[in-house]
């Protein structure tokens, strides 16, 4: 069982991802974390010494273990990669989509905002997005793909992924990333004979 201050820090570290989703990492300032946590206010450096960078480090790793788990929810019902593809960017469409265009990849905005100038977030959001390449990688061998090219293709899945989202929201429609569905989906299935 989870202590009181394990609890608190798990909270700090949602509050972040929800206000970096809506705020950026810019725009997110530490009092409003602790706000949307309902944590006390000393909690943030006593869970987080290193103060903002930290708590910002810790809502990209949440967000890279949350698409972790979609992508193993969407291939384990899945019928091969291709169609795992599918159903997880699906579920991402309905997540931007129900939002109101509000929540997008956190991963991606704080590589955007401060992957220049901050390497240990630069870092973060590196390892985020590798740990969702890996598992694609391996989806992908799984269905005869070999591993380089199962590499290569799981590469560019994510980062299609990784526009279709910013290009949903910007154009406040699902439409981009259900258009990557379609793509990424029949590009696994040419790559694995099963399109041809």
């Amino acid at each position: 069982m989870a202590s009181k201050g394990d609890l608190t820090k798990a909270r700090l570290a949602t509050s972040m991802l929800e206000l970096i989703q809506t705020s950026g990492y810019s725009g997110t300032g530490l009092n409003a974390v602790i706000d949307h946590a309902g944590a006390p206010k000393g909690s943030v450096y006593f869970h987080f010494p290193d103060g903002k960078e930290g708590l910002g480090v810790a809502a990209v790793d949440l967000a890279a273990q949350q698409f972790q788990a979609l992508i193993t929810e969407a291939a384990s019902g899945a019928g091969g990669a291709a169609e795992a593809a599918r159903t997880a960017i699906e579920a991402l469409a309905a997540l931007v989509g129900d939002s109101e265009f509000r929540l997008g990849c956190p991963v991606s905005v704080v590589t955007l905002e401060m992957g220049a100038e901050n390497e240990r977030l630069r870092e973060a959001c590196a390892s985020a997005f590798e740990s969702w390449i890996v598992p694609t990688t391996a989806l992908l061998e799984a269905d005869g793909i070999d591993a380089a090219r199962a590499r290569s293709l799981a590469t560019v899945i994510v980062s299609t992924i990784e526009g279709s989202v910013i290009v949903s929201r910007a154009t406040r429609s699902t439409a981009p990333l259900r258009a990557a569905a379609d793509v990424v989906s029949e590009l696994i299935a040419q790559q694995t004979g099963a399109g041809r």
